[in-house]
């Protein structure tokens, strides 16, 4: 065994739960805690611990949990987090909109992925090619398509895909008179 995966694995064995309770105990979430453990003994594979007492080990140990606590709580701060059940039409959709995603789930995947990148997440069809690696027109195509099979699936208005189409243009293109 290399030195350092010693020194590790004691680190764990001594101290992994007095670092996992204080990270606990600050994150009062126990993933986070579990994430916090796992950054505080990878940081301290890159430390160069050769004259270090099994006091300071604890102490810098404690010290980074501290401090990796510090970082997220910050991270959180700025980047809110909800959580899944939080998002009122994800917990609870109603019926139409169930309906609506389970025929999305359905759709082949060429098709099904740049709906929901488009519809769920909010990609202009430009970001969703970039993304894809593949040309804007294809993407608005498939769109198009997968629009086209969501109607035949579910029912809908046929005079519904010209309003959508028209707003799918980066630089809409005038419409002719009919």
């Amino acid at each position: 065994m290399e030195e350092s995966e010693i020194l590790l694995r004691n680190a764990m064995e001594h101290h992994g739960s007095v670092v996992y309770r204080l990270a606990l105990c600050r994150m009062q979430s126990i993933q986070d805690a579990e994430d916090v453990y796992q950054d505080v003994f990878l940081r301290l594979l890159d430390q160069d611990t050769s004259d270090w007492d099994e006091e300071h080990l604890r102490a810098w140990l404690l010290r980074c949990t501290v401090n990796r606590c510090c970082d997220l709580h910050r991270f959180r701060l700025r980047r809110p987090v909800l959580a899944l059940a939080d998002l009122p039409e994800m917990a609870a959709p109603d019926s139409g909109a169930a309906e609506l995603w389970d025929a999305v789930a359905r759709l082949p995947e060429k098709l099904r992925i740049p709906i929901h990148l488009y519809y769920a997440e909010g990609y202009s069809t430009e970001e969703i090619a970039g993304l894809l690696d593949i040309p804007a027109a294809t993407v608005r195509t498939r769109l198009r398509r997968a629009r086209k099979r969501l109607r035949d699936t579910l029912g809908g208005d046929d005079h519904e895909e010209e309003r959508i189409s028209r707003f799918d243009r980066a630089d809409p293109a005038p419409r002719r008179a009919e």
